[in-house]
């Protein structure tokens, strides 16, 4: 099988190419993201393999069925950058990787809350200057606060697992309940009581029609003052203005994010030489409690051999013509 790899990086090909001696496919690496204009790429190929930040709507996808691609391999959990109900009209089979390192993902949200808490970021800055003072490093004391997880999925359940470490109380909110949380001694609420209780809000849900700006200007007004908030799931979560807003007023204290809104033209790309012309982004850089990282949460080993192997086996899947276990449908 021909399959193109859009939106390449180095480590995509590295970690492709090592684990594809056991596969034998044909992989072209394009370092473009997949969009309706660089969908002309794909005319040869058998399937294409895509990331967060390829754009597969309608006219992407005609563009592909024209071209006979017959598999589009996400190297991701999540597909809400793929029009599903399009794909099914184009007999275009969708695969993803529905699990590769939850504790990758839950391991980085707490490091956001330890950094934006004990500002480690800045200190460690002062300290390579010689500034050795403590003026405006102070933090609080996790033990006996509350945290609030939307989401108690597998990325959700890891989180909860280390948050239970540090003595934190932990209230949720999910469609399903989680026994294994229960157990563990995770408290239940609606969504609107969970903002009200929160001193941090961890968001671990997928993005979709119900979803969207989940934290948003109505949301906020029901938070703590001085609420931490902190995204590593989806950008289109949080309603970026609303949130500015709010950091502007106080009523958020912290901001930690690992995904953006509008990320597909920022992040996973060196931009140091260039004017960056996303006036939120610029904004919330400007604020000293705000942490932004790009997109690294899942972005360990383990994950990328998980990712990688996973995808291999869902080609090969198809290839064969056996059940697409991973299979979006």
């Amino acid at each position: 099988m021909k399959i193109a790899v859009f939106s390449t990086k180095s480590y995509d090909r590295e970690y492709f190419d090592k684990y594809n001696r056991d596969y034998n496919f044909k992989f072209s690496y394009f370092e473009t993201s997949l969009n309706t204009d660089t969908a002309r790429l794909t005319d040869g190929f058998d399937a294409v393999c895509v990331f967060v930040n390829d754009n597969v709507n309608k006219s992407t996808l005609k563009v592909l069925s024209n071209n006979g691609i017959g598999l589009i391999a996400l190297r991701c959990a999540g597909f809400n950058n793929v029009d599903i109900e399009s794909s099914k009209k184009y007999n275009i089979s969708v695969v993803r990787v529905p699990s590769y390192s939850p504790e990758a993902v839950a391991e980085h949200t707490f490091a956001l809350i330890l950094t934006l808490n004990r500002k480690t970021h800045k200190a460690y800055n002062r300290v390579r200057e010689g500034n050795f003072s403590l003026k405006n490093l102070i933090g609080f004391n996790l033990k006996n606060k509350t945290i609030g997880i939307i989401g108690t999925g597998q990325i959700g359940q890891s989180f909860c697992n280390i948050v239970k470490g540090f003595g934190i109380r932990i209230v949720a909110f999910d469609i399903y309940k989680n026994k294994n949380l229960l157990d563990l001694g995770v408290e239940y609420f609606d969504l609107s009581e969970v903002f009200k209780q929160a001193d941090i809000i961890s968001l671990h849900c997928p993005l979709n029609e119900h979803t969207k700006h989940l934290i948003n200007k109505t949301s906020i007004s029901k938070m703590k003052e001085g609420v931490m908030i902190i995204n590593t799931s989806r950008g289109g979560l949080i309603n970026t203005a609303d949130v500015i807003d709010g950091l502007i007023n106080k009523k958020i204290g912290y901001l930690g994010i690992d995904v953006y809104e509008q990320e597909e033209n920022l992040f996973f790309n060196d931009l140091s030489e260039r004017i960056i012309q996303d006036e939120f982004i610029l904004r919330l850089m400007s604020f000293p409690n705000v942490l932004i990282t790009s997109h690294q949460a899942f972005f360990t080993k383990e994950a990328m051999t998980e990712i990688t192997t996973t995808t291999l086996d869902n080609i090969k899947a198809f290839k064969e013509n056996r059940k697409l276990v991973n299979e979006v449908k």
